[in-house]
């Protein structure tokens, strides 16, 4: 099971288009606080039909948009 398969899972259950979510609520759907290793179980969202699109470490929030 993938680290970040809880996030997986919440978003393919709410089904949006578009996801920003902060570290914090991450950290909620994930129980551990967000990491950089995010930037290697990213490649596993386009089989939950999802993509990553944006990262802003000062801001701290994750973009993950809907494949089309």
């Amino acid at each position: 099971m993938s680290k970040y398969q809880p996030l997986w899972d919440y978003v393919k259950k709410h089904n949006k288009d578009e996801y920003k979510l902060s570290f914090e609520e991450v950290k909620g759907i994930t129980g551990f606080e967000f990491d950089h290793a995010f930037l290697s179980f990213k490649k596993e969202l386009p089989d939950y039909g999802y993509e990553f699109k944006k990262l802003s470490l000062k801001e701290k929030w994750v973009m993950i948009v809907k494949k089309k």
